[in-house]
């Protein structure tokens, strides 16, 4: 289905309801932060700590912070484990969101690692199922998770009491089940970027910034907390965000396509050229270069294999800049595996690098953004200092991926890949270093830099992947990086055990670590890339030199 089959009216109204569904449901379990110290008032896994029992954790420093009130700085003992009034539920969630005990806070820290591992282990799976199925029947696949979710947060404390069901996590599924839910409702509006064929890129933009946005979500509910002394729970929030699923089921069987736009037949991009499977490289080489001289009729490029959803959706915006454009500014790296199968695509260096590569930069992310106030507490030795970066992160966060879009773009249409590549490492760097600070002020920079960085890695890899894959195996190639990063980032668990108990809280021997195989992955991706393009390069001009 194309634009014009639909009225502009229509196509406008469509728009503005992905943007908004993005905004309130695209991304949330990314605020995480701002939701903890809630979770911790509302004495959510409080049940697993031993308050009186102090022996079995004598030896972390962890538990002398959060059970020793001389440690806050003036705290009151009855914030830790006295009498919970109303109004000590609002100090307590402006105050400190530090958790009981050890097993609390890595309970509250699994909700997260297992929210961020089921948004990317599911992002093959909605692609194929976009590319099947539509975007309708993701979007209301997104709304029935995020109903689940409502329900079990809404009766967490039934299903906890409950004999036959207690040996279920409700905090758990329903995070889980948020976690789902947005990636149906986010990804399934990719293809709108196509009803406005000539700003399919500022529509990207717009829903990419809504996404970023949404982890704002917990921000907004952590104010309402603290405004109403705690009497807005999480049971009533959730009540509340009932009404995302309902606009978004509403809005899909009214208002939504049940099938994708689609670019103008006439957008080719190196798409469609048929490669044996078991091509070598050097023939992948004479192929791409042979390609690069051929004339614009011949049927070879001109013939379109398959048509990928999210690829397709995603092709517009690069086709407005012109495939002459694309191959000088990306350092001749465009199209270099355009036309190829996915199967052959995923055997290639270009592949497993950038999943590698991709593996450790999200594991790093999502690890700070689940313990950032335990990382800072120690390294700052005050947990109030911790807690005010954190309230200034949970702020920063939202904005700086909305901040950050028009200069992302930028650096991705004017500089080479290897370029980007070289910037994303340097970036990713300079944030491992400053994270093992303890200076305030460095702490500061580096969530500055850390909230720019995030939409930009994210932005660089979907844009790595269109240059160098093409757009026919877009989703199946972004999907299977993004999902295998998921599954990797289970490893924040162990990585958080290890800290709170091997580590005595200290952070530093993990981000380090962290940082040093940022420093070879991103070294190898880099010098990899490099040379290749210095051997198309030659390869080209030697060909350009026999005709």
């Amino acid at each position: 289905m194309y634009s014009t089959d639909v009225p502009q009216s229509r196509r406008i109204t469509q728009v503005i309801c992905a943007i908004v569904w993005c905004l309130l449901s695209g991304g949330p379990i990314f605020g995480f932060a701002a939701l903890k110290p809630i979770l911790v008032t509302e004495h959510v896994y409080e049940s697993v700590c031993d308050i009186s029992v102090n022996s079995t954790e004598s030896g972390s420093m962890f538990s002398n912070l959060v059970l020793d009130p001389s440690k806050f700085g003036g705290l009151t003992a009855t914030l830790l484990g006295g009498a919970h009034s109303s109004s000590e539920k609002a100090v307590g969630v402006l105050a400190s969101s530090a958790a009981k005990c050890t097993a609390q806070d890595l309970k509250l820290n699994m909700m997260f690692t297992v929210g961020a591992v089921l948004t990317n282990v599911s992002a093959l799976v909605i692609g194929r199922l976009l590319d099947i199925r539509g975007p309708r029947f993701c979007g209301l696949i997104g709304a029935g998770f995020l109903y689940l979710a409502c329900l079990v947060f809404i009766f967490a404390k039934d299903i906890e009491a409950s004999p036959i069901l207690s040996y279920f996590d409700p905090y758990l599924i329903g995070y889980g089940a948020m976690a789902l839910g947005g990636p149906f409702a986010y990804i399934s509006s990719f293809q709108l970027s196509n009803s406005f064929p000539k700003k399919s890129g500022t529509i990207l933009a717009l829903l990419t910034g809504a996404f970023d946005a949404s982890s704002a979500v917990f921000l907004v509910y952590k104010i309402f907390y603290s405004k109403t002394a705690g009497a807005f729970t999480v049971p009533n929030f959730f009540k509340l965000y009932l009404i995302v699923p309902i606009f978004i089921t509403l809005v899909q069987v009214f208002m939504m396509p049940a099938e994708s736009y689609k670019t103008a037949p006439e957008t080719n991009l190196c798409i469609g050229e048929h490669v044996p499977e078991d091509a070598s490289a050097s023939d992948l080489l004479e192929t791409v270069v042979s390609r690069g001289s051929a004339n614009e009729t011949d049927p070879l490029i001109r013939t379109a294999v398959r048509r990928d959803s999210i690829g397709d959706a995603l092709k517009q915006p690069y086709a407005d800049e012109g495939e002459q454009f694309l191959v000088e500014h990306s350092g001749g790296i465009f199209g270099i595996l355009h036309g190829y199968s996915a199967k052959y695509q995923l055997k290639t260096p270009w592949f497993y690098l950038m999943c590698a590569f991709a593996t450790i930069q999200m594991l790093r992310l999502n690890y700070f953004v689940a313990t950032i106030t335990t990382q800072y507490t120690y390294l700052f030795h005050s947990l109030e200092s911790a807690e005010s970066l954190t309230h200034f992160f949970d702020i920063a966060l939202p904005l700086g991926g909305v901040i950050s879009i028009p200069f992302v773009g930028m650096v991705l249409d004017y500089y080479s890949t290897t370029v980007v590549l070289g910037a994303l490492l340097a970036v990713s760097l300079a944030i491992g270093f400053l994270g093992l600070s303890g200076n305030f002020i460095a702490g500061v920079i580096n969530v500055c830099i850390f909230v720019s960085y995030r939409p930009f890695f994210y932005t660089a890899v979907s844009d790595f992947c269109a240059k160098v894959f093409g757009f026919d195996t877009f989703g199946t190639v972004y999907g299977a990086i993004i999902c295998t990063s998921g599954v990797f980032n289970f490893s924040q668990s162990i990585l958080d055990r290890l800290t709170h108990t091997t580590f005595d809280m200290n952070p530093i021997p993990i981000n380090f670590t962290l940082v040093m195989i940022t420093l070879v992955i991103g070294g190898v991706i880099l010098t990899y890339v490099h040379k290749q393009t210095i051997l198309y390069s030659a390869k080209k001009q030697r060909q350009l030199n026999l005709a």
